[in-house]
């Protein structure tokens, strides 16, 4: 399954409902398990970005689709990145030839 490491910042709205992180969390972790896929690591983070998520998805139109929704919720700004295991990156170099 495709990986993926994921960069938030709070809006002002996510700021503003702070204390309400941990549920929008676990709603957002149902909707990843709704959709087939897994977050392997959640952590808030102090600095440059407010979270860190490592989620795997079915394929790269259901991880944009998720993104997508979040997003769309208001209380979150992302920067992800496509990811890949040691055994991908090896598979990589196989097909440059």
């Amino acid at each position: 399954m495709p990986k993926y490491v994921t960069l938030y910042n709070w809006t002002d709205q996510g700021i503003a409902n702070v204390k309400d992180t941990v549920n929008r969390y676990q709603a957002a972790k149902q909707l990843v398990e709704s959709k087939g896929g897994t977050i392997d690591t959640v952590l808030w983070t102090t600095g440059q970005y407010d979270l860190v998520v490592v989620a795997d998805f079915p394929d790269d139109e259901t991880g944009t689709a998720v993104a997508l929704q979040l997003a769309s919720a208001g209380s979150l700004r992302s920067v992800t990145m496509r990811a890949f295991t040691e055994g991908e990156m090896t598979g990589i170099i196989a097909k440059m030839g």
